[in-house]
């Protein structure tokens, strides 16, 4: 597998993870090297900025909301600096409206964290042509409808009644809904 990876890698390794999720970048970081990567990471718009522009690399992987900003702003510096950049967006709020927009300003694909480390190196290879695979283990339909009621709850910082005017649903509906675990 890795023999493999590595052959469909090419000639320049190079590999930029952003994200403001301190031990989720290291746990990538670390699944990316031993696929044959060389990994730079940046928790933050302005670290991520100043890499795509000094080393801009082969390969990205951008968060999409991070503490400083949106990833979206170095997708533009990388497409601006290396054309050939394969990036992959990543984000816990999954919306179609943000998805057809990282692919406007030229990611290659736009995955729902949590991702797995293959789904992102199966969709950071796929050829231009070609959809990457479907990934093994998908959001369940439950988990979708949580993150987007969460993703809501907090454009609307965080009032209930607000919110639950938006998605068109009973305050005291929405209430539950936000005082259980997310599901799986």
């Amino acid at each position: 597998m890795s023999e493999q990876n590595l052959k469909d890698i090419g000639p320049d390794k190079s590999l930029l993870l952003l994200d403001d999720d301190e031990p989720f970048l290291k746990r990538l970081a670390k699944a990316m090297e031993k696929r044959g990567f060389e990994v730079e990471t940046a928790g933050s718009v302005v670290a991520g900025s100043a890499i795509a522009t000094a080393r801009p690399p082969a390969y990205a992987v951008v968060d999409l909301r991070l503490e400083d900003g949106n990833g979206l702003d170095v997708v533009e510096i990388l497409r601006e600096k290396r054309e050939d950049c394969r990036v992959v967006v990543l984000t816990g709020y999954g919306a179609i409206a943000t998805a057809v927009a990282a692919v406007k300003i030229g990611a290659t694909d736009y995955l729902s964290k949590p991702a797995d480390a293959q789904d992102i190196v199966n969709a950071l290879l796929a050829p231009e042509s070609e959809l990457p695979p479907p990934p093994e283990n998908p959001m369940s339909a439950d988990r979708v409808r949580w993150e987007h009621i969460q993703r809501v709850y907090e454009l609307c910082d965080r009032n209930v009644s607000e919110t639950a005017r938006r998605l068109n649903m009973h305050r005291r509906t929405l209430q539950r809904i936000l005082a259980k675990r997310s599901p799986r």
